[in-house]
């Protein structure tokens, strides 16, 4: 059974998007009202807006959470085209502010290709931000397309891979995912894979995390839901430096929505998927022991059960935190964040 609260975010504008940290004790949001806010948990179970400051010239489209072993730290990205990098600091300078915290700028930065736009996704690791030149793709501009999601798988047992998905209508570019595989040698991403069979626009896009698997799962947003798995294929030679080569399955597909997908989110086990559309509501997708994929639940966006016909809202943004809570959405005609 699942409870509905909504927050008053006191955003000036529509928000755009919301983040957990890992924990799922920390939230973030962003509108275009050019701002980011963070909100803490308390005891009582209770969000508390703690921080609140602009962060770009323009609306500010995503906002995400970095692993807690690089501290706390957020990256934004906006219609400006730019992407920054927020730390937190507790404030030792003065007995005014000691004790206290405040977010920093760490990073700003303006990426050769990849166009922050509205429905772009940025995540990428503090790491790879700081430890590379920022170029993560071919800065010849043969690589070059209209991106609007871009996710990033990290694995143990895999290279580092990037996912992602355009909406671009060049007929020139036949598959709307691309999947890259980083390089040590190079310390650059090389193109290993294209989903030929993703040919509709991309809106988003996300690996599901992986807890030690031999092979991948990513889910991509649409015009319906789809789930796929990357089996890595074994190389030829031991000493070959080409990025990896995979074998692409279709694990599942759906058009329940019978709308545009938006946004898909996994659990932290990768065993739940959420998907909202324009059809209002959030849907919850869970694969059984024979790995047949159904919906388990669908939610509105004031976090209500869906009996009947009844829709609410079209939802912006949906995530799913590896706490017990879990956040529905921002609504698109309003100001609020629903969680559960």
């Amino acid at each position: 059974m699942f409870v509905a609260k909504s927050i008053a975010a006191d955003h000036k504008d529509l928000i755009h998007d919301v983040s957990y940290d890992f924990h799922g004790r920390r939230m973030a949001t962003c509108s275009s009202d050019q701002s980011v806010k963070v909100w803490d948990k308390g005891d009582d179970g209770e969000w508390r807006c703690t921080a609140s400051w602009k962060t770009h010239s323009g609306s500010v489209w995503r906002v995400t959470w970095a692993h807690p072993e690089f501290g706390q730290v957020l990256a934004s990205c906006s219609f400006d085209r730019t992407a920054a990098v927020w730390e937190e600091i507790v404030g030792e300078s003065n007995d005014k502010q000691r004790g206290q915290s405040h977010w920093v700028r760490k990073m700003y930065f303006i990426p050769s290709l990849v166009l922050l736009s509205q429905y772009g996704n940025f995540e990428l690791p503090y790491s790879t931000l700081t430890n590379t030149d920022n170029s993560v793709f071919d800065t010849t501009g043969k690589n070059c397309y209209d991106i609007k999601g871009i996710k990033l798988e990290n694995s143990r047992a895999h290279p580092p891979m990037i996912a992602v998905g355009s909406d671009d209508s060049n007929v020139t570019y036949s598959g709307k995912v691309q999947i890259y595989e980083y390089n040590e040698n190079t310390r650059k991403y090389a193109k290993a894979e294209t989903l030929m069979t993703v040919t509709d626009p991309v809106h988003d896009i996300t690996f599901a995390p992986n807890l030690g698997r031999s092979f991948h799962v990513l889910a991509i947003a649409t015009k319906d839901v789809r789930i796929f798995k990357l089996v890595p294929l074994r190389r030829e030679s031991a000493n070959s430096s080409g990025p990896t080569k995979f074998e692409v399955q279709v694990m599942a597909q759906f058009d329940s929505h019978n709308s545009q997908v938006w946004r898909v989110s996994w659990n932290i086990t990768s065993t739940l998927l959420a998907s909202s559309g324009d059809d209002g509501c959030v849907r919850l997708w869970k694969a059984n022991y024979m790995d047949n994929w159904k919906c388990t639940g669908i939610l509105r966006g004031d976090g209500s059960p869906v009996n009947g016909s009844g829709h609410a809202a079209a939802l912006s943004a949906v995530g799913v935190p590896g706490a017990a809570q879990m956040l529905v959405g921002a609504t698109s005609a309003g100001r609020y964040v629903t969680v559960l």
